[in-house]
């Protein structure tokens, strides 16, 4: 899924603009370390530090909630997808009295797409 339909690596203009700035010196270490986790989250590191800091309170930064929304549409579309499969296999199997022999493999991916929603859960748990 595109990043753009959640939301942009910088912030969005603020109405009257942003009067007040501040410097952060960091060691190379941490250069490297901001850079690695703005690349994950896919902002910028100016964002990263911004959302962070105003993030203490709930603990999570308005992008990793928008990033486990996105995984959570995608998982959704995902489930209705196998849902459509396996209420055709339900289908055919009543009208010919035989399972499918693509029920195995739909009920995998069941499984797959219970555990993808469990590991996002997780994440906005934890």
């Amino acid at each position: 899924m595109s990043g753009r339909r959640f939301g942009r690596r910088r912030r969005a203009n603020a109405a009257g603009g942003r009067q007040h700035q501040h410097q952060v010196k960091v060691t190379p270490e941490e250069e490297a370390l901001l850079l690695q986790r703005a690349l994950a989250q896919g902002v910028t590191v100016p964002r990263l530090l911004v959302e962070s800091a105003l993030a203490a309170e709930r603990g999570e930064t308005v992008t990793e909630r928008r990033n486990a929304a996105a995984e959570l549409f995608g998982v959704h579309r995902l489930l209705g997808t196998i849902a459509n499969n396996v209420n055709q296999m339900a289908k055919a199997t009543n009208a010919t009295g035989e399972v499918q022999r693509e029920l195995s493999g739909a009920m995998a991916a069941v499984r797959r797409v219970a555990d993808r929603i469990d590991a996002v859960l997780d994440e906005l748990v934890r």
